[in-house]
């Protein structure tokens, strides 16, 4: 798995022009980022994120499909009714379906249970991981944020029926500390577990984007996903001091944050999204 991953959560859906998706993710390929990571609810409308993978698999990476390391996940909600989301095994294995005819793949690289449900039992929820790897849909399991405890319980569950746990994904970032606080981190490394980061910039904060005010076509000035609350005096003096500590390194403040995140043991990569080819290629410095 590269150092860098490309997340298409944001940026890759249905509002989103297709041709800026194709440049994006033709030099991501180009340049040595050969994971794609996905879950069944990305993109706007959901799901339109894969659906925008299938069509790029159709008219430009169907000859590198065995170059490529596709992911996706299941966990949260999806579409309504009582299967529509968490971790039974009837949605599990009807999203995968669901995802597999979107991005018009046989099968993924990588599965996830997206969320700990705990109101399925954990049985059902991984022996549903081992048999849709069994059926050939895909070809390794994750766990991505699952507490400490199921997740050893997981660990165990899978390795005893020799489908062992590939990777776990959690947020992690300058901001947000939580895998390492809550020894996950130090778990997965200690089991030979790769760990992949997610919200490696805290959607943003950890850049230099919103240091002198909210940009108007912002993920902040939506109010979505990113409140504008979050932009305190606190947060600007911080990024303040790091940017002061990055440029002495060379680096943007970007790039100091997800160097941070790589340097810490047990981080396998990062997963990065990406508005725009020249704000990828900036980030992937850190892989050289």
């Amino acid at each position: 798995m590269p150092k860098v991953s490309l997340g298409f959560w944001h940026n890759f859906g249905a509002d989103a022009p297709f041709e800026r998706s194709r440049a994006i993710t033709r030099f991501a390929f180009d340049n040595g980022i050969t994971h794609f990571d996905f879950a069944n609810n990305y993109g706007v409308p959901a799901g339109s994120a894969e659906t925008t993978m299938g069509r790029l698999m159709d008219e430009d990476f169907k000859p590198y499909r065995d170059e490529l390391f596709i992911s996706s996940k299941a966990g949260y909600l999806m579409w309504d009714g009582p299967y529509g989301e968490w971790g039974s095994r009837k949605y599990l294995m009807s999203s995968l379906d669901q995802s597999l005819q979107r991005m018009h793949l046989d099968y993924v690289d990588l599965f996830y249970s997206h969320r700990y449900d705990p109101n399925t039992p954990i049985e059902e929820t991984l022996q549903a991981l081992v048999d849709i790897v069994r059926a050939g849909k895909a070809l390794y399991v994750g766990i991505s944020n699952w507490p400490l405890e199921p997740l050893k319980a997981a660990t165990k569950y899978l390795r005893e029926r020799d489908v062992p746990l590939l990777i776990y994904q959690g947020r992690l970032n300058m901001l947000n500390r939580e895998p390492i606080e809550e020894g996950i981190l130090d778990f997965c490394r200690e089991e030979g577990i790769g760990f992949i980061a997610y919200s490696p910039l805290a959607q943003g904060l950890l850049t230099d984007r919103y240091l002198n005010g909210i940009p108007a076509d912002s993920r902040m000035a939506q109010e979505h996903f990113l409140k504008s609350d979050r932009r305190t005096p606190e947060l600007l003096n911080y990024l303040r001091q790091l940017e002061s500590q990055a440029s002495a390194s060379g680096r943007s403040i970007a790039q100091e944050a997800l160097n941070w995140v790589l340097e810490q043991p047990g981080v396998t990569s990062v997963l990065v999204g990406a508005s725009s080819v020249e704000q990828l290629k900036n980030n992937m410095v850190v892989m050289y």
